[in-house]
């Protein structure tokens, strides 16, 4: 461990230690610190150009995207089952040849 000075014990010498903290001059960036940032802020954007949408990059929203097609595509078979027992438009009854 580090060997640190003794602590001040009266209230005072706190008092003291840290009124030398707020004589310290204020800290500053370097020059030109907020252009570097901006550049890397906008080489890093422009570097993040995919062929596929943020949100579809996400597993999640890729799932629901997915089951949300087949739900909509009507190939399930709780929809041939119900349109055959209605006799509906895509009713075609099974032909059995004879013996």
């Amino acid at each position: 461990m580090a060997d640190f000075p003794v602590r001040p014990d009266t209230d005072e010498a706190w008092h003291d230690l840290l009124g030398q903290l707020h004589r310290q001059p204020k800290a500053q960036p370097r020059p030109f610190f907020y252009g570097r940032v901006q550049a890397r802020l906008a080489a890093k954007t422009s570097a993040e150009k995919d062929l596929l949408p943020a949100w579809l990059r996400r597993p999640a929203y890729a799932a629901l995207l997915g089951a949300l097609v087949l739900s909509l595509s009507g190939d399930g078979p709780g929809l041939r089952a119900g349109s055959a027992a209605a006799g509906g438009p895509g009713y075609q009854p099974s032909r059995v040849a004879p013996r």
